[in-house]
């Protein structure tokens, strides 16, 4: 009825277990905290886009003018700020090298050829320039992530 009396040849054996399971656990935890930071990022992408298309549309220009794109990228500038990332030209630029595609486009609507539309479009390239750096994770995540918005001007 007491505590059975452990045989020689178990002596350890919970700290071997714990060492072969450790690494596994260590991998998932960490896999979850890449993989929610993606997504986290995907978000940001898609509302910078939306906040540029949306600023776009509502900043009055001149016909022929950069006004709207450039109010376009000064949103994503503002949206993407925090992970460091800027829209210059058609380029997204982290640390001084290009991590990816900005295009910011005011032309007449696909559906309606009497009205101008906002197109945002933004690409990051996050196969060869991943947010965090994680050995061992780079079969789990996207080769880009992307998103359009479009808004029609008023």
């Amino acid at each position: 009825m007491g505590f059975r009396r452990r045989e020689r040849g178990e002596r350890g054996a919970a700290a071997l277990e714990f060492a072969l399971i450790a690494p596994l656990l260590l991998m998932l935890v960490f896999g979850i905290i890449q993989y929610g930071y993606v997504l986290s990022f995907r978000q940001a992408l898609s509302q910078s886009a939306t906040e540029g298309a949306r600023s776009a549309a509502v900043t009055l220009g001149t016909p022929g003018g950069t006004e709207q794109a450039d109010a376009a990228r000064d949103a994503l500038d503002e949206a993407l700020g925090s992970y460091g990332i800027t829209c210059v030209g058609t380029a997204l630029m982290r640390g001084g090298s290009a991590v990816g595609t900005c295009a910011v486009t005011v032309a007449a609507c696909s559906n309606n050829a009497a009205r101008e539309c906002a197109s945002v479009s933004v690409e990051y390239d996050y196969r060869d320039h991943p947010l965090l750096p994680t050995p061992g994770f780079g079969f789990a995540m996207p080769d880009a992530l992307g998103y359009t918005a479009v808004a029609e001007v008023s």
